[in-house]
């Protein structure tokens, strides 16, 4: 019998029970099944004792129970069914530590033995522990058709991130999930990280349907609708929430991105100003403004939108390369130049930390302390990439004046990280603004040509280009590559933007 089964048989014993005890003395109960005939069987085989413990389990007797147990026990110390029911006593104390033990004891005698690699199985899924993962593995190898034990393995694996797994255990528990919102929303949440769009507005769909009454499956519905373009799908599915008494600022912006979409742009504007009314700190919504301006040519409305989101928040590089995309449109470059800079300077950091690893927190809040650690992991490893970019990138950091000894140091490693790895494009994209900064702009030319090659969507290259081309005289060329750079950073910030929208709800584990 599947635990589905287990939990309607003995609905009555614990209607009143925890939802631990509950998953605990179903298991117990299952005891019962594991022999043939029943717990006559089991009777049987083990006499008196494992149907008297289990009374006084039903009774709430858990001490004298526990008790009689370990009294059988020093009498049958290899009765799997006895450290099972220890177990199950353990749990339904509280004593997590001493019944994962007794299970464990059962499953070295017999790794297969159901009742304990079910109870264990519930102990360690409730914690989000992950040693939960092979003993699924060994339950699923037994019974491939436990659909609990699917879903659970498949929820595990989702909270480690582990999607491409997790999609597979989710489909095949999909149909039992109809009353699992919390299981609907992680499936959901994987199909979109697989770019499975089509089966993820199923399960939406469904989610939704499930709960009529709850905001956050309509979004999620409407966030992967307007991620496939089924915009006017999506607006339906958004109506009932955009309404003027409306204080959920995500709700308003992704409406606007579809009325946009659609090309009610009033809609769209109306909307986005609602949100950043009400959210003013968030460098999202000026930035989705000033794309909308962008794409109708309204350049001066969305710098003055910017400026307004640069009052509120003034160290958000978003922002600046939205202006400076913005600006360069109006072919004011030395505007254009001056945003790009600054972005360079606020997101150095972060551009660093995607390759720093145990680096990152030192690199934001100890920039001395991690230079320091750079220098000592060269000497052992002086011909490592990644960390003569690391010195190159934090050299640069603070700002050295050309000529001095940081700066040739910085460039010297910057030129050897390209040796060692020529396809690094953060290394080339530090190289460039570094020949820049020297006045080589055709030398900066070639290196963000090298990067674009390795790295056709790389923003920073492509900025880089525009202003290099425009020191050194190319201006008819640069209309394109200002066109481009819009381009890329509409996809950039929708990618973001899909990244950041899904709002996964933790509840309860599903039902067993």
């Amino acid at each position: 019998m599947i635990w589905g089964q287990l939990i309607s048989a003995f609905s009555v014993l614990t209607q009143h029970a925890s939802r631990r005890c509950l998953a605990i003395l179903i298991t117990s109960l299952a005891i019962s099944y594991a022999a043939p005939g029943g717990a006559v069987a089991v009777a049987q085989q083990a006499g008196a004792p494992v149907p008297s413990i289990e009374s006084l389990v039903r009774s709430k007797q858990y001490d004298q129970a526990l008790q009689f147990t370990k009294s059988q026990l020093h009498l049958k110390p290899n009765d799997i069914r006895l450290w099972t029911l220890e177990g199950i006593i353990y749990s339904l104390k509280g004593e997590t530590k001493d019944a994962l033990a007794a299970f464990d004891k059962a499953l070295r005698l017999s790794p297969t033995y159901m009742p304990a690699l079910r109870g264990e199985t519930q102990l360690l899924y409730e914690s989000s522990d992950v040693r939960a993962i092979p003993l699924l593995n060994r339950i699923l190898k037994e019974d491939p058709h436990d659909l609990t034990a699917q879903e659970m393995l498949a929820m595990l694996q989702k909270k480690k991130g582990d999607c491409r797994a997790a999609k597979e255990h989710f489909a095949i528990s999909f149909g039992q999930m109809g009353t699992h919102p919390e299981t609907l929303e992680a499936y959901g949440y994987c199909l979109v990280q697989m770019k499975d769009f089509e089966k993820a507005v199923a399960v939406f769909e469904e989610l939704a349907a499930l709960l009529p009454d709850r905001v956050y499956p309509k979004y999620d519905l409407a966030v992967v609708l307007v991620t496939t373009s089924q915009n006017e799908a999506a607006l339906k599915v958004l109506a009932p929430l955009v309404t003027d008494a409306q204080q959920d600022p995500d709700i308003l912006s992704l409406a606007a991105q579809a009325y946009e979409a659609t090309g009610d742009t009033p809609k769209a504007v109306s909307l986005l100003r609602q949100a950043i009314v009400l959210s003013p700190a968030t460098a999202s919504y000026y930035v989705m403004f000033s794309e909308i301006c962008l794409a109708h040519d309204s350049f001066q409305v969305g710098i003055d939108m910017i400026n307004a989101g640069l009052q509120r928040i003034p160290d958000d590089p978003a922002l600046y390369i939205s202006r400076g995309i913005l600006y360069a449109q109006l072919a004011q470059y030395d505007k254009a130049e001056a945003d790009f800079k600054r972005v360079e300077q606020l997101d150095s950091a972060q551009s660093i930390s995607s390759y720093a690893g145990d680096l990152t927190d030192v690199l934001k809040n100890k920039p001395d302390e991690a230079l320091a650690k750079v220098r000592t992991q060269l000497q052992t490893h002086p011909e490592d990439p990644l960390l003569n970019y690391l010195l190159a990138q934090l050299l640069m950091n603070q700002a050295p004046a050309v000529g001095s000894d940081a700066f040739k140091e910085a460039m010297k490693s910057a030129l050897l990280a390209v040796k060692l790895k020529p396809d690094h494009v953060g290394a080339i994209d530090l190289l460039a603004s570094m020949y820049m900064r020297t006045g080589q702009y055709d030398l900066a030319i070639e290196q963000c040509q090298i990067a674009l090659k390795y790295s056709p969507s790389d923003e920073s290259a492509t900025y880089h280009l525009i202003i290099s081309m425009r020191h050194t005289g190319h201006s008819d060329d640069l209309k394109p590559l200002v066109k481009r750079l819009a381009e890329l950073h509409q996809e950039s910030l929708r990618h973001e933007t899909e990244r950041k929208r899904y709002r996964l709800v933790v509840g309860p584990a599903p039902s067993k």
